[in-house]
């Protein structure tokens, strides 16, 4: 299985993180694989990752590393040619656990642009923590 957040090109953006600290805190630490750096949401719903490919890919499959207590519960993975232009293509509802977890699509998704969708959160500020983000063909 290829990963391609190592063999792509591609933007990130989130919907937010956690009181605007984007050192300690930032989207870049979603692709680092250090135990000891995350991505922290900032409160609300819903949050939000947006992967922009400068290509299509195939996707299908996600894995996921939550932190305990700030995981999504429901989620949903959009696609499309460009942020604009995105539907729901799967939904998929984690366990509240430290693991990585992982979410085969029912088939695969050809597109340039995927967008997870955090609609809540087991935390009741509705943050999301994540160590690890990855995507594959």
């Amino acid at each position: 299985m290829t990963c391609l957040l190592k063999e792509r090109k591609f933007e990130c953006r989130v919907s937010s993180v956690l009181n605007k600290n984007i050192k300690e805190f930032g989207k870049k630490h979603l692709f680092d694989e250090s135990n000891e750096t995350c991505w922290n949401s900032d409160s609300g719903t819903p949050q939000w990752i947006l992967i922009n490919f400068e290509e299509e890919v195939d996707l299908s499959e996600i894995e996921i590393e939550f932190q305990g207590g700030f995981a999504g519960k429901q989620c949903s993975l959009e696609a499309g040619s460009d942020s604009k232009n995105l539907s729901v293509v799967e939904e998929f509802f984690p366990e509240d656990a430290n693991t990585g977890q992982r979410f085969r699509l029912s088939e695969t998704k050809k597109a340039k642009v995927f967008k997870l969708v955090f609609h809540n959160s087991t935390d009741f500020f509705g943050r999301i923590v994540i160590y690890r983000l990855s995507f594959h063909s």
